[in-house]
């Protein structure tokens, strides 16, 4: 059932710079539970939806794009400033998460959040079965986020693939993995993936013709290495995903874009950036 106090807040939207609804919070809770690896999550609301932003160490990042179409109301409030806030996502989880059905298949719990600006919480309303539940979250100060300008032209190899074949290549890696390195070539076999651990190396082939690629542009040969601690930061995205996009520029900036398909349909993106490891020589 959709959150019927909507309409006794109607008069008071006014007041908040942003104001969404859905009918079912599942909607939103696996993309940000896919990319919860930090505590504290960041938000930008603008004209065409979200964009939440989670970050480590500079090093890595994740970002998730909600569209509009995702609402079924979405309100945002003309600002001089970007409507922005960050809070501690363990909390909102929890919260969107209080009836305990986030992750089955009972009835849908429905959501309105509402922001009012600068220092005031988001104030959350959930409801299931006629039973409304109100939670506050204190907001915190936006911090500045590392800049991963990555550009169509900076892009010199990309690669799409099916992520349910990728994802079993991932699994197998070894936890005690601590260098992830990619190597892309013109020639086969075109993706060579390398890990190097305490059990040793393994190495991992995919040729042109697997059916798991669908699109393959190499401008160059490049090899380009990852901490596994901070690449592996994006396999929940990963295990959520339909397909995935894999980028890298001259410098071995990955970027990874996962398509993926909430429970009512819509697509979304969660994308990843991730530093590569500089080599001392």
């Amino acid at each position: 059932m959709p959150v019927q106090v909507s309409t006794v807040v109607d008069a008071e939207e006014s007041q908040y710079q942003l104001v969404f609804r859905m009918d079912n919070v599942k909607s939103i809770y696996h993309l940000l539970k896919s990319i919860n690896f930090q505590p504290r999550a960041t938000f930008f609301a603008t004209d065409s939806g979200l964009k939440v932003s989670v970050e480590s160490a500079k090093c890595c990042q994740a970002n998730a794009f909600i569209q509009t179409e995702i609402f079924q109301e979405y309100t945002l409030q003309p600002t001089d400033e970007s409507v922005s806030f960050s809070l501690d996502l363990n909390v909102l989880l929890e919260c969107l998460d209080i009836f305990g059905d986030a992750n089955s298949n009972s009835s849908p719990t429905a959501l309105m959040l509402r922001y009012q600006g600068y220092g005031h919480p988001i104030k959350l309303l959930l409801e299931e079965e006629d039973v409304v539940t109100e939670c506050s979250i204190r907001t915190l100060e936006v911090e500045e986020l590392a800049n991963f300008d990555f550009t169509s032209d900076d892009v010199i190899n990309k690669i799409i693939l099916k992520s349910e074949p990728l994802k079993e290549i991932f699994n197998a890696i070894e936890p005690s993995t601590d260098i992830v390195e990619f190597n892309l070539y013109s020639n086969e076999p075109i993706v060579k993936l390398r890990t190097v651990g305490y059990m040793g190396e393994v190495e991992i082939d995919i040729s042109k013709d697997s059916d798991m690629i669908e699109l393959f542009q190499c401008e160059s040969d490049s090899t380009s290495k990852y901490k596994y601690c901070h690449f592996k930061k994006a396999l929940k995205a990963l295990a959520i995903s339909q397909k995935v996009s894999i980028r890298t520029d001259d410098g071995g900036l990955l970027c990874m874009q996962f398509m993926i398909k909430n429970d009512c349909g819509h697509i979304c993106f969660i994308e990843f950036h991730c530093l590569p490891v500089v080599d001392d020589d």
